[in-house]
């Protein structure tokens, strides 16, 4: 082999994992992988091409050329380009920018040059368009980098988190987390579009250091921002066992985004004809009309430990992706309070960036109310569903289950019956401009009032309680064409088909920006 080109493999054997046994043990008595391990498990097999691969730390006013090769490969950042999902989408379609902090190397700081290598690939992201996978377990900006002090103070004028921003709504971002994440590694996963996280990651915007040195105490990292609290706050939208869980579901989830797929599945559709209880009183389970309605194995919640009222999750109808999302009668009957409106108007908008139609799923027996409600800001909060079912260009298509009440089952249906493309109710269904129970005890206030007898007083209201449901059943309220259609619950599917098949040409991205809460 001539000599350049044995230099060349000379060089990019110190990239490899073997190169570094020491270290890549370490790495696996944590029970982790290394961020090559990672990569060729997400990207298809011999697809991934690395950038900046010879970078080494900007610390050569400190150490020897040698000692960085061999210490600090790709500046602790590998990142390139590759095929994800190639064996069910085009290779168009299956292009992905793919980037990862070396655990390993300088415990995956952010260092000057893997700062400008991100850059690159951010660059690099948006002008292909095409999603980016960033897997960013690492504490933060590297104060050890002396190379750049004669350009810079503290570093902070750096377009890193700028350029991330930038691809907000213009494509994909799936940021996954494991083990410590914080400060700088930390923002680029909150400016993501949703972040995967492992049981044993801690999440949080300045680690132990910056902690002590702000005076703030002394902290174990394992102390700062863990899964389990920054799963229940919506931080973490999807909670998963490990590296490789965290891998499988990125890909799952970059799918939904790369198009329809022609093998699908579903289960028995008459099944739905049992799943809304016959007692109007009684509590179900939504996930299970969600399953039952989407293709087998086609359901990816977000934000699950969150607002538990509210269901938000991507989803496929004979083979073609959606967003969905569903009132939770197990939590506040369903009722939509501050934090259940901000998760659905930031998924609404997350699916309307990306082009992805909205199915609602509607059980709403209206927005929380009351005094502790009103404290969280609920006056604004709720207003953001109005807002962003106002401006999406999406499709929404609404399915009222069983309540459908005031503003909030409004709000479920983008803002008004009219504004989803249609608007149908299963039997099941019930309407009203406010919970019938409460509509009967203000509306008819004089004659219950007027009714002194206890048990005739009960009697009366049960008797227009009654009254108001027959009123507002479905069949009835459907004579009145404040909705489209009753449909059997089996048919459901097709509905869902023939609205996709009709909007097929208006449904396009919008590329708006994705609030990142």
């Amino acid at each position: 082999m001539r000599k350049d080109l044995q230099d060349y493999y000379d060089r990019k054997t110190l990239l490899d994992d073997e190169s570094r046994p020491k270290a890549v043990e370490k790495r696996h008595a944590k029970g982790k992988r290394t961020a090559r391990e990672n990569i060729h498990d997400l990207c298809d097999a011999d697809s991934f091409l690395e950038y900046g691969s010879l970078i080494v730390a900007g610390q050569r006013g400190r150490k020897s050329e040698e000692d960085l090769m061999r210490d600090t490969p790709a500046d602790g950042l590998v990142a390139g380009v590759g095929q994800v999902n190639s064996d069910n989408f085009s290779a168009e379609d299956s292009m992905c920018a793919v980037l990862s902090y070396d655990y390993t190397v300088l415990a995956g700081t952010q260092g000057g040059f893997n700062h400008r290598k991100t850059d690159r690939m951010l660059e690099l992201a948006r002008q292909a368009k095409i999603p980016v996978v960033f897997y960013v377990e690492g504490g933060g900006g590297r104060p050890g980098d002396v190379d750049f002090e004669f350009i810079s103070s503290g570093g902070l004028n750096i377009p890193t988190f700028v350029e991330y921003g930038r691809l907000s709504g213009i494509v994909p971002r799936v940021a996954i987390v494991s083990g410590y994440c914080f400060a700088g590694n930390a923002a680029i996963a909150g400016c993501s579009d949703v972040i995967i996280a492992t049981e044993d990651s801690n999440l949080g915007m300045g680690g132990p250091a910056m902690i002590e040195g702000g005076g703030l105490g002394r902290f174990h990292p394992r102390d700062i921002g863990p899964a389990a609290d920054q799963y229940k706050n919506g931080v973490i939208d999807i909670l998963v066992k490990d590296e490789v869980e965290a891998t499988a579901v990125a890909k799952k989830y970059l799918s939904y985004f790369q198009g329809s797929i022609k093998e699908f599945t579903c289960s028995d559709q008459t099944k739905l004809q049992e799943l809304i209880p016959e007692n109007r009183k009684f509590a179900y389970d939504v996930h299970k009309v969600i399953e039952h309605i989407a293709d087998t194995d086609s359901v990816l919640e977000l934000r699950a430990g969150y607002a538990h009222n509210m269901v938000t999750a991507l989803i496929r109808v004979e083979g073609r992706p959606m967003g969905l999302i569903a009132n939770s009668t197990r939590h506040l009957g369903g009722a939509i309070d501050s934090a259940a409106a901000d998760k659905a108007s930031r998924f609404m908008l997350l699916c309307d960036a990306h082009g992805l139609p909205i199915l609602s799923l509607c059980d709403a027996p209206g927005f929380m109310v009351g005094p502790e409600c009103e404290s969280t800001a609920m006056v604004r909060h709720s207003s953001r569903m109005f807002i962003t079912g106002s401006r999406i260009e999406v499709p929404i298509f609404t399915i009222f289950l069983r309540k459908a009440y005031g503003l909030g089952a409004m709000a479920m249906a983008g803002g008004s019956f009219h504004e989803s493309q249609f608007s149908i109710a299963w039997p099941t269904a019930e309407f009203g401009a406010m919970g019938l129970e409460g509509a009967v005890k203000l509306g008819f206030k004089k004659e219950l009032e007027a009714t002194e007898n206890i048990q005739a007083k009960q009697q009366l209201y049960e008797t227009l309680v009654k009254k108001a449901y027959h009123q507002g059943k479905a069949i009835k309220a459907a004579s009145k064409l404040e909705f489209d259609e009753v449909i059997d619950p089996k048919d459901t599917r097709q509905w869902i088909l023939s609205g996709l098949l009709m909007m097929a040409n208006q449904i396009k991205p919008s590329g708006r920006m994705v609030d990142s809460w």
